[in-house]
């Protein structure tokens, strides 16, 4: 009996730790799932409704989906499963499109996005009080319960876990008292060098990931959303109204900078749009209700305009936008090389911007966010279409490789976009 003792900590720290270090990867898999949805997805699906295309959840037991080599597949090149499954081509029939393709999504990141989808709150569960829409539509997840529930049952199964050694080492004294076997009285633990180092290393494990994470994290400011002082909703704009982001943004397709639009561009349209009525309800972070009508005097009051009266643009005084996505001053980002040249769209850095009341940084815009993407992005390179980008056709190796056979594709990362010097000045 008392041989077997020690092996029922043993086993308790095992499974204890088995169980942290498989919520741990689930964790972080949903986690990772929920950014590239948010990325790449989010623009044409939701979870709960159809948009462009069809709600995702529960899409495991639709379809052909049941075996995630089908998943694989149809995410890398749906154009060529459709004609291959009669469910694939009901919804090209029903919707009217064909999705993107993602060739350059790793199976784990498939995973990843479905298990996001499997496992994300149901739809309506964050709904603002009183029915105020919050800016993701009057919904927001509780991506916060499952760190809660995860925390609590991580601590229940340290106290079980301390609970059976003290349990053990009585046992084992009992045994002892009732052999005869005299043992010195054990140090208290908090006397115990090895309990004292124990922790002092746990201490400084812990310490040092939140002080090298919060060094790397300096000057970042992911999830950013200052307040502008006009409210200006992009869901209405871009979403509603279906206002492409080049009509405001033009400089992006062919400068360095997006910029910001002037009050000429805003003045197009609201010479003659004077109020806000059929347009969703506007709410702010709080819940209160944005009056549209009252914005757009702001904005008339900025540019010098009265309704029904000739506009002087040469009295307008821009009002001072507060910039969100900002880089630091050594790095070197062009708008047109990635909209332009690279035909990135705009919801891969700023999220799914159509879908914002309050414009918030999505992405982290890390030196390490950016150079994943170059790694994993490839370049449309058949510049003999119409389609493809003759702006890399000087890189002729690159084109006689294809032809070869010898490469399938060109990333970012080989036509320099891994150097220094590309993003650096």
């Amino acid at each position: 009996m008392i041989f077997h003792k020690p092996r029922v900590t043993k086993i308790a720290f095992f499974i204890f730790s088995l169980f942290l270090s498989f919520a741990t990867y689930a964790q972080g898999k949903a986690a990772e799932g929920k950014q590239l949805f948010q990325q790449n997805c989010q623009t044409c699906h939701a979870l709960d409704k159809a948009l462009t295309g069809p709600a995702l959840r529960g899409f495991k037991q639709r379809g052909p989906w049941g075996d995630q080599k089908e998943v694989y597949k149809w995410i890398h090149n749906p154009a060529a499963y459709i004609p291959t499954n009669p469910y694939t081509k009901g919804l090209q029939a029903q919707y009217g499109a064909i999705m993107q393709s993602f060739p350059a999504f790793t199976e784990a990141q498939i995973d990843a996005i479905t298990e996001y989808i499997s496992t994300a709150p149901e739809a309506g569960a964050g709904k603002k009080e009183g029915g105020a829409a919050g800016t993701n539509g009057g919904t927001t997840e509780e991506s916060g319960n499952g760190q809660l529930i995860f925390g609590i049952v991580s601590i229940i199964l340290a106290i079980i876990a301390l609970i059976l050694m003290q349990v053990n080492n009585n046992l084992k004294k009992l045994s002892d008292d009732r052999e005869g076997i005299t043992r010195p009285d054990p140090v208290p633990f908090w006397r115990n060098k090895i309990y004292i180092a124990l922790l002092a290393l746990v201490l400084f494990v812990i310490g040092g990931y939140f002080v090298a994470k919060g060094a790397i994290g300096l000057g970042r400011q992911q999830g950013y959303q200052p307040d502008q002082p006009i409210y200006y909703s992009h869901k209405v704009h871009a979403g509603v109204n279906q206002i492409n982001c080049l009509y405001c943004h033009g400089s992006a397709w062919e400068s360095k900078h997006a910029g910001i639009p002037s009050l000429n561009v805003c003045m197009n349209c609201h010479k003659a749009i004077s109020t806000y009525e059929k347009g969703p309800k506007l709410f702010d972070e709080n819940g209160s209700e944005i009056n549209g009508t009252n914005e757009i005097q702001k904005l008339y009051k900025a540019a010098g305009f009265t309704p029904g009266k000739p506009w002087d643009p040469s009295k307008a005084t821009s009002p001072e936008w507060v910039k969100i996505h900002n880089l630091p001053d050594h790095v070197y980002f062009n708008h047109a090389q990635h909209v332009n040249a690279g035909k990135v769209a705009c919801q891969t850095c700023h999220g799914n911007i159509q879908e914002m009341d309050k414009v918030k940084q999505v992405a982290e815009l890390s030196m390490g966010w950016c150079i994943n993407c170059h790694r994993e992005t490839k370049v449309q390179f058949n510049t003999d279409s119409s389609t493809g980008n003759k702006f890399y056709s000087i890189y002729e190796k690159f084109h006689n490789d294809l032809k070869s056979g010898k490469m399938d594709s060109v990333r970012v990362q080989d036509i320099g976009g891994l150097e220094c010097q590309k993003c650096h000045y």
